[in-house]
């Protein structure tokens, strides 16, 4: 029932007879309506035996060749397959399955076939193990998702800046350090929770929906670090002070990565619906504090950096109000619109 609840569906394959299969699925409450046999199964081509594999959910009196082509002809119609067996005539089996799983008191033939060994006596392993692979799946996602439309935007806004500016709107070194910072703060990301909605149902590497993602979310911040060089070039009067400018833009452009990371990691309303894990908090909060902090810093020299002033945090904070609030309404039509993923 828990690996139901999951999305996973449980099939009986089986050498034993259809009387004693019928009494231990009916024991352990696995519903079906008919069993299919080996000999039954011989007769079919393969076009047959994939309808057949959908259909059913028990199958006995199989020879080793039976369960083999049945995991086979599942994994040809773009399931993934895994395999629970410990005997001898298993090993086929466990081979031709996406993921191989036996016990530790099996046949050595079929440890040796497996690509995983139970070392509990309990199947509730392989529940947990497929919600932690679901959440580490979503992370990677995530992940990916933030520092490619991240760089992306990145890469509008400083080629746009070299267009007009007669300096460039970011030193290398600020734009090393910007990365450095960046990056500290997605090395939490592995820690992050998962909405329990979504480890409800697999999910697999949609690139096309990726792509998408990072075309349509990257030039968002691109919008709002041109909305900077407004700020910075005509109430800041930055054109004769580039090192204020690129100041300006360091502090945005870190503040605005690394505060998306909560509206992009969840398909919610971030910290109302759902929060990040403490590690992932600790790690913003370090990352926006040091960013803040650097300008005003004994190192500010070091990094090129000047003071801002006070006006500055003002317009700031009533960006990034604005930046969380249009991106979580993108967000939600983005979702409805296409896969969220």
């Amino acid at each position: 029932k828990d690996l139901e609840n999951l999305g996973v569906q449980i099939k009986i394959l089986t050498g034993d007879n259809e009387l004693v299969t019928e009494k231990i699925c009916k024991d352990v409450g696995i519903a079906f309506s008919k069993i299919l046999l080996g000999k039954d199964i011989e007769k079919l081509n393969d076009e047959e035996l994939g309808k057949a594999v959908e259909e059913v959910v028990v199958f006995a009196k199989l020879s080793p060749y039976d369960k083999e082509r049945i995991i086979k002809r599942l994994r040809s119609q773009n399931h993934v397959v895994g395999f629970l067996g410990d005997g001898i005539n298993d090993s086929l089996s466990l081979i031709a399955a996406d993921v191989g799983i036996s016990v530790d008191t099996a046949a050595d033939i079929s440890k040796e076939s497996s690509d995983l060994i139970l070392l509990e006596k309990s199947l509730l392993v392989l529940k947990e193990g497929i919600k932690e692979g679901r959440r580490i799946f979503d992370n990677i996602i995530k992940y990916i998702k933030m520092a490619a439309s991240s760089n992306f935007g990145n890469m509008f806004s400083i080629v746009g800046g070299s267009i007009f500016l007669p300096f460039l709107p970011m030193l290398p070194i600020q734009i090393l350090t910007n990365n450095m910072l960046y990056d500290f703060s997605q090395m939490t990301i592995p820690t992050d929770n998962v909405d329990e909605d979504h480890l409800l149902k697999p999910k697999k590497w949609n690139f096309k929906n990726i792509k998408r993602f990072i075309l349509f979310f990257g030039p968002i911040s691109s919008l709002f670090d041109y909305a900077t060089f407004f700020v910075m070039l005509f109430v800041f009067n930055a054109w004769a002070n580039p090192a204020l400018f690129q100041t300006g833009w360091f502090v945005e452009s870190l503040l605005t990565q690394t505060f998306i990371v909560h509206i992009i990691r969840t398909s919610k309303i971030p910290f109302l619906q759902s929060w990040a894990s403490w590690p992932l908090i600790i790690s913003t909060l370090c990352v926006i504090s040091v960013g803040i902090y650097l300008p005003f810093s004994p190192f500010a020299g070091a990094f090129k950096f000047l003071p801002l002033p006070p006006l500055y945090f003002v317009l700031l904070f009533i960006g990034l109000m604005l930046y969380f609030l249009i991106t979580q309404f993108l967000k939600v039509w983005f979702i409805k619109k296409y896969e969220w993923i």
